[in-house]
């Protein structure tokens, strides 16, 4: 097995390539977890991963508690399953309210204050009632909870990791929170080692090959818990060894088959670049710094044969949606028909025609 292999491996064990998924629920619950930050990418990240999706599917999907968005691991926006949320949360939710704690107290945000604000979450959001961020705001500043200085998202978070509120359904175009505990009716509850193993299981399964520091980033965890975790699931993984890595995988692993004209539109913050700590499977050293900020920006990225060859852009008017290409080396005219193909895909997930690309 070589870096070529293991992105290839990466592509399949990800669904991105070979996938026979149907459903939205489908593809988050094998994937475990998977990051939402930018909520339009994140709709075609789940989306290149199905059979026939559109963006009305997942939609659907939010507006009915198939897929729950919100901030667990790292943490950052997730969409979970709702058979996961709940021992995902009480995994992470521990490190992450110590990891908050210092900044809590600049902010002046004490235990009172977040229990005066997830009370009155509890109230105005009872009965099935879905709000929006700025209508929720509203409520807070009419009962004195300071909300600026970033001090909303505080609050918002500390209200998801105490599973009081969860996505809830769109109003138009606008995303809104509802209670947790009306979303999921019935809660899977795991105790804290059989949340370590099957967090591991679904990581190592889905996104393998992948090593016990690529774990470690993507779940948030210590390290001393990650590998306790692998340590728990690795008589049912095999492993091989490249370089100074090892590499952990389900067993039964498909082999990688390249194909010259395989071509992927992949999504900002996609897993399959921002799930591990090492890239360099599907990314260059010298192309790291395009495709990746120094802030943390995951750019939209052409992928071909498991590499990432380049970044795009939508530019949406109307009913039609350009795209721009940045590439990182001289692409032949078969690579560029390819990529129309990929785009022509996105177009239709998104009910938009494609003009030329730029």
């Amino acid at each position: 097995m070589n870096l070529k292999d293991i992105s290839n491996t990466r592509l399949i064990n990800q669904r991105i390539t070979g996938t026979k998924f149907n459903s939205v629920k489908e593809v988050v619950s094998w994937m475990g977890a998977m990051q939402a930050q930018d909520f339009y990418m994140s709709q075609w990240a789940v989306g290149v991963r199905m059979s026939d999706a559109s963006e009305s599917t997942i939609n659907s999907a939010i507006d009915n508690a198939e897929i729950i968005r919100t901030h667990a691991l790292r943490p950052t926006w997730h969409f979970v399953s709702p058979d996961d949320i709940y021992w995902m949360l009480d995994l992470s939710a521990p490190r992450i309210k110590t990891a908050m704690k210092s900044r809590d107290r600049e902010l002046g945000l004490t235990e009172s204050i977040f229990k005066k604000s997830n009370k009155i979450l509890l109230t105005i959001l009872a009965g099935d009632n879905h709000l929006t961020r700025a209508e929720i705001i509203s409520e807070f500043q009419r009962e004195r909870i300071p909300v600026d200085d970033n001090r909303a998202s505080h609050l918002f978070v500390r209200a998801e990791i105490d599973k009081i509120i969860c996505s809830g359904k769109l109003k138009g175009k606008k995303q809104t929170y509802a209670l947790l505990s009306e979303r999921v009716k019935n809660p899977k509850v795991l105790n804290r080692d059989e949340a370590l193993a099957e967090l591991a299981k679904r990581y190592f399964t889905s996104h393998g090959p992948t090593t016990l520091h690529d774990f470690n980033w993507w779940s948030g965890l210590n390290i001393t818990e990650t590998k306790q975790a692998l340590e728990m699931v690795k008589s049912n993984l095999s492993s091989e060894t490249v370089g100074d890595h090892t590499y952990w995988f389900a067993n039964f692993q498909p082999e990688p088959v390249i194909e010259n004209n395989e071509v992927y539109l992949l999504p900002a913050f996609d897993e399959f670049l921002i799930s591990y700590k090492d890239r360099s499977a599907s990314l260059t050293f010298d192309d790291h710094k395009k495709a990746v900020s120094n802030n943390g920006m995951f750019w939209p990225v052409i992928v071909q044969n498991g590499s990432v060859i380049g970044i795009w852009k939508r530019i949406i008017n109307k009913d039609k949606v350009a795209l721009e290409t940045v590439f990182f080396k001289k692409v032949n005219k078969t690579t560029k028909r390819s990529i129309e193909k990929a785009f022509s895909s996105y177009g239709d997930f998104i009910n938009k025609k494609t003009l030329k690309i730029h």
